[in-house]
């Protein structure tokens, strides 16, 4: 049974490249002909790169591999995060920071900061710790959308702090919060990076080369394929585009990750169970 109909492709304006004068030569295996100077996809190369990426992402993931989304531009960004939350997955959708893989020591320590920063403003508070600390922060954004711990409803971190210390713990936790809190709870290096635009995210793609990481990408005809494992020929400036070929790689990891959790419950049922002692049968 086929994830993906050729319809589906066209109704999302999949099969739109780039202006003809800004290819890349090397996508020409993927363009199917140019149509008033736009680049037309050929959508059975996308359909084929979406099954061999949805059939690799089922089989890692179906062993307990951890998958990165990585879209940091605008039209990316709420697609990856929704996506790689309702899969379970860890996701960058802000600036990627250089050494996120090639130096992920460093990464886990800006992350034991934030939570430090985090224990430090809810104890200052006294703010129970169950509570949904991103939403309640939301109620202390200024004017510009950046944190301002002065505006928290209970000020007891100004009495706790002088101004200037609220204002650089305000800036450090705002920092850190944006830049890192999608891949806070990535406890080790991913196997396989999902990328939307495989040239904007370079740097990513380059670190996830240096360690061995595939990468799977959505791939518009600007772009150079012989960077990344597995090309999805796409467009990926359409908002819509990128929900389609995302939601289709989410959906992936879904189906195995509870093909993992099947298998473990299994495992475990066909265990043989330790033989009791004659007291414990008394």
């Amino acid at each position: 049974m086929s994830i993906i109909k050729v319809d589906e492709l066209i109704e999302a304006g999949v099969h739109f490249g780039h202006r003809a004068s800004r290819w890349n030569p090397k996508m020409r295996p993927y363009i199917y002909g140019k149509r008033k100077l736009i680049h037309i996809i050929d959508l059975r190369e996308t359909v084929r790169g979406l099954l061999r990426a949805h059939k690799y992402l089922t089989k890692i993931t179906s062993e307990g591999s951890l998958v990165l989304f990585v879209g940091t531009k605008r039209q990316a960004k709420e697609t990856v995060e929704r996506e790689a939350k309702r899969c379970g997955m860890p996701f960058v959708t802000e600036r990627w920071l250089g050494g996120t893989l090639t130096n992920y020591r460093t990464i886990r320590e800006r992350l034991k900061r934030l939570t430090e920063l985090e224990a430090m403003w809810l104890a200052a508070n006294e703010v129970p710790s169950k509570v949904d600390l991103n939403a309640y922060m939301k109620t202390m954004l200024n004017e510009a959308g950046r944190l301002d711990i002065s505006k928290a409803p209970d000020s007891a971190i100004i009495r706790t702090y002088s101004k200037k210390m609220v204002s650089t713990l305000s800036r450090e936790l705002s920092k850190i919060q944006r830049n890192l809190s999608g891949i806070r709870d990535m406890v080790r290096l991913p196997d396989a990076l999902v990328v939307v635009d495989p040239k904007r995210e370079h740097i990513a793609v380059q670190e996830a080369q240096r360690m061995g990481i595939a990468v799977l990408s959505l791939i518009d005809t600007d772009s150079d394929p012989d960077t990344i494992d597995l090309a999805i020929p796409g467009n990926d400036d359409s908002i819509r585009s990128i929900e389609l070929i995302v939601g289709k790689l989410a959906d992936a990891v879904v189906d195995g990750r509870a093909a993992n959790v099947n298998r473990e419950s299994s495992q475990q049922a066909m265990r043989p169970r330790p033989e009791r002692s004659l007291a414990e049968r008394e």
